[in-house]
């Protein structure tokens, strides 16, 4: 009797899902301001159009970018580096896919704080 492959039993789909990580967050220079709209693979809501000057929007665009990216060339299309390593702290992300992003950068668990106050 031939065994089925797959995940091993009792695991859940957040430990089997697949995440992109960039080599180098310096590879990262996507859009920075003004109106940007997702492509359907990365965003399927039926609104996929984010204004990167709106705070809320940013957040959200980063978060569905480092969820749903399949390949690194997303990343580098849709994502900047020193943008994300400001948003880092505040984006809403699986314990998993932040873990594995910052593994490979160690800066990402304590980002520089803001010098104001």
């Amino acid at each position: 009797m031939a065994r089925e492959r797959g995940a091993p039993p009792g695991s859940r789909y957040v430990d089997q899902r697949h995440y992109v990580v960039p080599a180098n967050l310096a590879e990262l220079r996507g859009p920075v301001s003004g109106v940007v709209t997702l492509d359907r693979w990365l965003d399927w809501s039926g609104d996929s159009t984010y204004d990167l000057d709106d705070a809320g929007d940013l957040q959200v665009m980063y978060q569905t970018v480092l969820n749903q990216a399949a390949t690194v060339a997303d990343l580098h299309r849709w994502l900047d580096g020193d943008t994300l390593r400001q948003l880092w702290p505040c984006l809403w992300l699986p314990t998993r896919l932040r873990a594995l992003w910052q593994a490979r950068f160690p800066e990402l668990v304590d980002p520089p704080q803001s010098l104001a106050g």
